[in-house]
């Protein structure tokens, strides 16, 4: 996968999406310097001279920058009015992150397939690296891509094996990367 890159999706994107910010799995520690910046980001503003034509998915991207800056309440009271597929996608990866993890399982059952799952299946495999303690098995199911087993595996990181940490940290910002893609696309059909 190549490497984040904010300024692609625009100037309003661009201005709060750092790349190099740390990814956490848990409730992470929120930028208050961030917050203002963050309220002052609109579907109109981020999405200002794009032709718009899903603003479900437009919203998922509002709500995604405020999970990546580690605002778990403003991201959940956006993604769940979002009546699609994705909303309900954010909604889970906010639930699994705030430790809710069978909430976060309960919004991923109603995901049951997704674009973005295809690309994390091939992700995980790259992201795997040599001797790690678990197996591609332990995240894929039939060879596909299992929501619910990432779910186990950050649970298994933050309450008994911190050794999974980084694994879980790069899965996430894999995940968190391309359903923002997905839904910026789906937003404005660049």
């Amino acid at each position: 996968m190549e490497p984040f890159d904010g300024t692609k999706y625009g100037d309003a994107f661009a201005a709060v999406l750092n790349p190099t910010r740390p990814v956490a799995i848990d409730a992470g520690e929120s930028d208050p310097q961030q917050r203002s910046a963050l309220l002052g980001l609109t579907i109109e503003k981020a999405f200002a001279g794009q032709n718009l034509r899903d603003a479900d998915s437009a919203a998922c991207c509002i709500s995604a920058v405020w999970l990546w800056h580690d605002f778990l309440d403003q991201s959940h009271q956006i993604s769940q009015h979002i009546k699609s597929t994705s909303g309900s996608f954010w909604h889970a990866i906010m639930h699994r992150r705030e430790g809710d993890f069978s909430n976060g399982k309960y919004w991923f059952r109603k995901v049951p397939e997704h674009p973005v799952y295809e690309s994390m299946t091939a992700a995980v495999e790259t992201l795997l690296p040599q001797g790690q303690p678990i197996a591609l098995s332990q995240l894929t199911s039939d060879g596909e891509w299992d929501p619910f087993l990432f779910v186990d595996l950050c649970q298994q990181a933050v309450t008994v094996d911190p050794s999974l940490l980084s694994l879980c940290q790069d899965l996430t910002r894999t995940e968190w990367q391309l359903l923002f893609d997905y839904c910026y696309q789906q937003a404005c059909g660049a």
